[in-house]
Formats: structure tokens, sequence, C-alpha cells
């Protein structure tokens, strides 16, 4: 099932806030991403009910399987595209919202050769350090 970028954004957000075992609530979210607590409530209205997210009693949100696999696709992405983009010359805070912008609409393919050619990048550079 294809999500929305603003659903991917949600739930990447979710992801990196909830690592090392934090808990995340909806104002977390809200200030992480500087957008208002009524936007961020019914994202998070849309995300529980599309089963990508869980919100407990006292409003803990953490990420279905669903949920934890989109994150984890999203922040594979962001990660290896602003490598690529820095390795490439541009500037780390220009690389980082451009990644953030290209990893939702690239194509697997596209993401996969980028991948291949950074894994065979970072080989060469450690086979050279050892």
């Amino acid at each position: 099932m294809k999500t929305h970028e603003s659903a991917e954004n949600y739930l990447e957000t979710i992801f990196m806030l909830s690592r090392g075992g934090n808990l995340v609530r909806a104002v977390d979210i809200a200030q992480d991403l500087a957008f208002s607590r009524p936007s961020v409530s019914v994202a998070m209205k849309n995300l529980r009910e599309a089963g990508h997210i869980r919100i407990d009693a006292e409003g803990s949100i953490t990420l279905t399987d669903s949920g934890r696999e989109i994150a984890q696709t999203m922040f594979e992405r962001h990660v290896l595209i602003s490598d690529w983009l820095i390795f490439l010359g541009v500037d780390r805070d220009v690389a980082v919202q451009d990644a953030c912008r290209i990893e939702h609409d690239m194509s697997e393919e596209s993401f996969l050769a980028i991948k291949n050619h950074m894994m065979q990048w970072k080989a060469e550079i450690y086979k050279h350090k050892t």
C-alpha cells in the first residue's frame, strides 16, 4: 500500500524520536516538525486508523509493524541520500533538506543503484585504509 509523503514523514519522525526507547507523544512530534498540535492530532488519528501506529491511554505513540517498516525505509533512504549528496560535495544542511524531498519520490531501482554505488565506494575506502 502506497502511503502519502506526509504520512511517511510522520512515521519517520516517530521512528527517530523513539530510538533509544524514548516515549513519543503528539507534542514531541509537533515540536520536532514545527507543526501545530491540532494538525499532528489529525495525522495521528489517520495513522492509527490506517494501522501504522498505536496510541495508549497515556498518549504514548508507538509504531506497528507496518508503520515501522515504512519509517525504517524512509530513514534508510534519508540517510543514504544525504550521505551520497554530501559525498558529491553538497553542503550538509542542503543535502539533508534535499534528501528529505527526494526520499519519497525516488524509485526503488534508483535507490538501490545509489545504495550499491555507495556500498562499493565505502568498501573501496575501507580497503585502502587497511
